[in-house]
């Protein structure tokens, strides 16, 4: 029987190395801070590698390493689900990485799993000035170059999101100088770039701003408003930029903790130096006292290890003109042995049957300690007289075994008490007692109310304004009925639909996030996503198309004429011109559309109000009655171009009209002057001038022109009369020239030479001379043949008939005495045979 007992020892110590060692595993996740209860964080079946039945057969228990339960198991999936929201900042604070410890317990066989979850930082916290305004007094004499340091901002975050850098308004005096900490935390410091004149700006007021590096990013401002003073021009300046020291927690009220000093060249007032916290959280101001005037640093309230570790401030040391200088002080806090364990009840098997076998897990639950080092260690014991046995296992947990056959006729309930003791000193004990007892699907999703939303916005809106709203319903019940709306992304031109809209995820609320212009952008359109809260979650999406309306915005631009004031333009009017006459005509243009792009023009004023009009429709400029002689040589018009707009925008243009007698000139340049009436009479002289000359010279040349042709006309007849009378008579000369001769006895026919001139640009011939010829005829006794001279005094051939015919075509007139020197020619033939 003693062997059989050792035996069954030996077995079950094998059987706890066992399960020792496949309680050694750990897991880890993530998951941002600020997410909503629910949520998902990860799923553990695969990192335990069990099935989603197993899960629920072994009991699986997710148990919480912290004062608080965050996470919940679901048995039927496997999911981690959140199930409070979690503040990273309220929770670690400044301390990285943030992590919530949990144990993933499963039974028969027992296997214990250590789960880490890391809460992410996410940028929910803009940086914060502790103060709304800071004042400065510097004197005027303070020469450039000098750095004037700043109190940053606090941002609760950390990592990138926290604060990334600081930016100053323009301004012609200071610039910013942004620098890092030793433990990389940026401060700013303002540093005079111009001599400051008090005389000239008493007070100069800045705006200080701090960007953190999220995303997106957010901005903290604080007033910086400077009193220009005349001198104290030495900065207080710390003995050390860093001060760092230890102290034990639970510290008395009014222990010393440090004491700060700085130190200032000046004298007298100017000298004088106070300290004071600049830029500290609650928690210092909760816990120390600054004396201003010693820079003591005193304990003034409850220093715990466990609430606050290490305490950073800022403390500031000005004189007496205003002046001021920062260092840190950084407070390590050590541990005490001030907290006893804590005994937490993980799970309990109630009611136990009382034939269940030995080494049954009755209870399972962990003891913790906050303190650190050997003030965190524990160990733990229940009374011997008992039919239950402790078994430790990893990670500070215990579980409470049946060692003995429970009989229930005999003793029917058990308080087992349990009592933890740390190893501090002096050590701490507490006590708990246990008193001996252990369930939807997601099938819809959102559906909208219509499949299409169309929504109108006018341009020009103002930023962050509600544009509408979308709907969804989902049939489902409690968590899985919870509709949560996101924007899909999509392109809006070459911008991103997340740069126009924001929506509401809760409420569907659309918001537009920047001013539209209905020329550059008429419609674009977003998807809009609704997702429930089930596990695994179901979505349906929705398209929202957002249509510009125009506003009239753009006043008309007149296109003609320019109105850029470099070239005038002048328009000409005859004063001949009758009612009616078209003098220009005004264009304009309007970049609106619709009803706001219909333009009317109007005569807004002219030099002379009755005489001229504008065409309301067309812009066109004419007279209204005919010009008179006192109708002022320049006329200035003053046109309107009025859009239909509600309310209507109106452009004017400017038109200057001279009044000329005809258009003689080319081109006639008036140039402007502001001399008055009489500028403008000497001017109208000059050209009245410049015209009686120019008439005078042209009327000179065509008299002289006129006396030179008649000149060479007497010539040219001197010629020809000379020509005609010494012309001598050629015997047996040619033929006489029948358009030059009659035939018969009596006097012989007047005979005519043409001159055929084509006027310039026509295609008609005109008779240019007409003038007698005297052509002399000779007869040959001897070969009766008639010698016609010519205009020179030479003879000429008389030609043939089909010469005559060919200079008839070719000089392309026919003399109309033609048929009276054909029959010259005939007779001429006859006499010379009868003399034969």
């Amino acid at each position: 029987m003693e062997k059989h007992h050792r035996n069954r020892q030996v077995c079950l110590f094998f059987l706890f190395l066992c399960m020792c060692g496949a309680l050694c595993k750990s897991i880890f996740y993530s998951v941002p801070e600020e997410k909503k209860s629910g949520s998902l964080v990860a799923n553990v079946l695969k990192d335990l590698k069990a099935g989603v039945k197993e899960l629920s057969a072994r009991g699986a228990r997710l148990i919480s390493k912290s004062s608080k339960q965050y996470f919940q198991l679901n048995l039927h999936s496997g999911d981690v689900i959140l199930k409070d929201r979690i503040d990273r900042e309220a929770l670690c604070g400044q301390n990285d990485p943030c992590m919530l410890l949990s144990e993933i317990v499963l039974e028969n066989p027992l296997q214990l799993h250590r789960m880490e979850v890391e809460i992410e930082d996410v940028n929910d916290n803009p940086p914060k000035f502790s103060k709304n305004q800071f004042f400065f007094k510097i004197p005027e004499q303070t020469p450039s170059s000098t750095p004037f340091p700043l109190e940053g901002a606090e941002d609760a975050d950390n990592g990138k999101n926290a604060i990334q850098n600081y930016t100053l308004s323009p301004n012609e005096h200071f610039s910013l100088d942004v620098q890092n900490h030793s433990d990389g935390s940026k401060y700013a410091e303002l540093v005079l770039e111009k001599p400051l004149d008090r005389e000239v700006d008493p007070q100069i007021i800045l705006i200080l701003s701090a960007v953190d590096g999220g995303i997106p990013k957010r901005t903290g401002t604080t007033q910086i408003i400077i009193d220009v003073l005349d001198n104290n021009d030495n900065v207080p300046h710390f003995d050390q930029s860093v001060y760092k020291m230890a102290l034990p927690e639970n510290s008395p009220l009014g222990t010393l903790v440090t004491k700060v000093e700085a130190s200032d060249r000046d004298i007298g007032s100017n000298a004088d130096i106070t300290y004071s916290f600049s830029q500290v959280q609650e928690n210092v101001i909760r816990s120390f006292k600054l004396n201003k005037h010693t820079g003591e640093l005193t304990v003034a309230g409850t220093i715990d290890y466990e609430e606050n570790r290490s305490y950073v401030m800022k403390i500031a040391a000005t004189d007496g003109g205003g002046l001021s200088a920062f260092c840190k002080v950084v407070v390590n806090v050590e541990d005490r042995n001030d907290n006893a364990p804590e005994v937490t009840i993980t799970s309990i098997t109630s009611p136990l049957p009382e034939d269940c076998p030995i080494d049954t897990v009755v209870a399972l639950f962990s003891v913790t300690d906050q303190d650190s080092g050997d003030n965190g260690k524990t160990a733990c014991t229940i009374s011997t007289n008992l039919p239950f046995v402790l078994k430790a296992t990893e990670n500070n947990y215990y579980q409470l075994l049946t060692q003995q056959l429970l009989d229930r006729e005999q003793i029917s309930e058990y308080n087992v008490t349990i009592m933890a003791t740390d190893r501090g000193s002096p050590w701490l004990t507490s006590t708990r007692i246990i008193h001996v007892q252990i369930s939807d699907v997601n099938d819809n999703p959102p559906v909208f109310q219509t499949l299409l939303y169309e929504m109108q916005l006018r341009e020009n809106n103002i930023p962050g304004l509600l544009m509408g709203s979308v709907h969804a319903v989902d049939q489902d019940t409690e968590q899985n009925a919870k509709v949560m709306y996101s924007l899909l992304p999509g392109k809006v031109g070459d911008s991103s639909v997340a740069a126009y809209l924001s929506i509401n995820s809760e409420t569907g609320n659309l918001y537009v996030l920047r001013s539209l212009d209905y020329e550059e952008i008429k419609e674009f359109q977003a998807t809009v996503r609704a997702s429930d809260g089930g596990s695994p979650p179901l979505s349906s999406e929705v398209i929202v198309r957002v249509l510009i309306v125009d506003e009239n915005d753009n006043a008309p631009f007149v296109l003609y004429p320019l109105q850029n004031g470099t070239s005038p333009s002048n328009d000409l009017v005859p004063r001949e011109a009758e009612t009616g006459y078209l003098v220009t005509k005004v264009v304009a243009v309007d970049r609106d559309s619709g009803q706001n792009s219909w333009l009317s023009y109007e005569l807004l004023k002219a030099t002379e109000p009755g005489l001229f009009t504008v065409g309301a429709q067309n812009g066109e400029v004419k007279t209204m009655r005919p010009i008179n002689k006192r109708d002022a040589f320049k006329q200035k018009l003053i046109v309107g171009v009025r859009d239909n707009g509600h309310p209507p925008q109106l452009t004017s243009a400017t038109l200057s009209i001279l009044l000329v007698d005809g258009f003689s000139d080319p081109y006639i340049k008036m140039l402007d002057t502001p001399k008055g009436e009489v500028v403008e009479e000497e001017e109208d002289r000059n050209l009245t001038v410049y015209l009686i000359i120019c008439l005078a010279a042209i009327s000179f040349i065509f008299l002289v022109s006129v006396v030179v042709f008649i000149a060479m006309k007497i010539q040219k007849q001197r010629q020809f009369t000379e020509n005609y009378n010494s012309a001598p008579i050629f015997p047996g000369g040619p033929n006489i020239q029948e358009n030059h001769v009659d035939s018969g006895s009596g006097p012989s026919s007047q005979a005519y030479s043409y001159e055929v001139c084509l006027a310039g640009g026509s295609l008609n011939s005109e008779f240019r001379f007409l003038r007698p010829l005297f052509p002399v005829f000779s007869v040959d006794p001897l070969n009766t043949q008639v010698n016609p001279r010519n205009s020179t005094g030479s003879s000429q051939e008389v030609p043939s008939h089909a010469q005559e015919n060919q200079q008839t075509n070719q000089g392309g007139i026919k003399h109309p005495q033609m048929d009276t020197l054909k029959k010259l020619k005939k007779n001429i033939a006859q006499s010379t045979s009868i003399a034969t």
